[in-house]
């Protein structure tokens, strides 16, 4: 179904003041980079336990912030239809017309050959191919497809999220590890009950958009017993992290206290008399609770937890 005649019509008067360079950053979607590369460093600090190689880090970090930039860039031509029907993206540069569809492709495929150049040159032959695989997910199985069909798409999709902090780690470790799937397994498991909460209270952008996300397909008590499943799988995945011996004592506290904390707002929602309300509490707290947990592997990595956490209990 293509929904672009339902666009808004463009108006001069709204869109006079936002710049040509503000339309093509706001194409790269700045908020998700921005997290993204939070996610990253974390999985860098992590993996380099107190020693820094400020080169390798410029070229991870900047290399993985510009893949991003492009994979959200072809997604803007990707989804236009869709943005021009749903509330909160209606007013972006290619629905408006600011912006056209071929410079669009341009801008993206320049910054995804500059990212991709940067990783090839400064990192090593696996941080490349995770960056490559994540970007394949989003852009081609996510965008192109399942976001459209399938109500599997958020889990799809989960797996590109979850590439930035495992590219940060192996970019240092050069090896995909048991600290690498670590990685790999909480942010896959913490995308999905934050997807979730987005559609819950997104949902009639989502409805008419067509979008089959689980609380639209499934409806929204269904999607809360998913949410507060995958936020108690994520809790266990966050405290094996530093039980494995990767990540010490203040992050293995700051993980538990956050995850009782969120696993306490998925139980809320059973009775919530408002359940748009009560979605927007899970998604903020978990953009809260990832955020305070990459920091604290950056900052709490070189402190191996298990020994000292056992130890202290005899």
């Amino acid at each position: 179904m293509d929904h672009a005649s339902s666009a808004p019509e463009y108006d001069g008067r709204l869109t006079s003041a936002p710049s040509m360079f503000r339309d093509f950053l706001t194409l790269t979607k700045p908020g998700i980079i921005f997290g993204n590369l939070i996610a990253a460093m974390g999985g860098f600090f992590l993996a380099a336990q107190g020693h820094f190689d400020l080169l390798l880090f410029l070229s991870a970090i900047l290399g993985i912030a510009l893949v991003i930039a492009s994979g959200c860039a072809f997604n803007n031509v990707i989804d236009r239809d869709i943005d021009a029907v749903m509330q909160r993206t209606r007013n972006r540069p290619l629905v408006q017309g600011r912006i056209t569809p071929i410079a669009t492709l341009w801008f993206a495929t320049l910054l995804g050959v500059a990212g991709f150049a940067l990783l090839a040159l400064g990192t090593n032959v696996l941080t490349l191919g995770l960056a490559a695989f994540g970007f394949a997910i989003y852009v081609g199985a996510y965008s192109l497809y399942m976001k459209r069909h399938s109500e599997y798409g958020t889990l799809v999709g989960s797996l590109s999220g979850a590439v930035p902090p495992v590219v940060g780690y192996c970019a240092v470790t050069g090896r995909f590890d048991a600290g690498a799937l670590t990685l790999l397994i909480i942010f896959c498991l913490w995308q999905m009950p934050h997807s979730y909460a987005i559609a819950i209270f997104r949902f009639k952008d989502y409805q008419a958009a067509s979008i089959p996300v689980l609380p639209v397909v499934r409806g929204i008590k269904t999607a809360k017993h998913y949410i507060l499943g995958y936020i108690l799988a994520f809790v266990a995945a966050t405290l094996a992290l530093s039980l494995a011996g990767y990540a010490g004592v203040g992050y293995f506290v700051v993980a538990l206290v956050m995850g009782i904390y969120w696993l306490y707002l998925g139980l809320e929602g059973y009775r919530a008399r408002d359940d748009e309300k009560w979605a927007k509490r899970v998604f903020g707290f978990s953009i809260l609770t990832i955020t305070a947990l990459s920091v604290m592997m950056s900052l709490d990595a070189s402190l191996p937890a298990a020994p000292m956490l056992w130890a202290s209990l005899y």
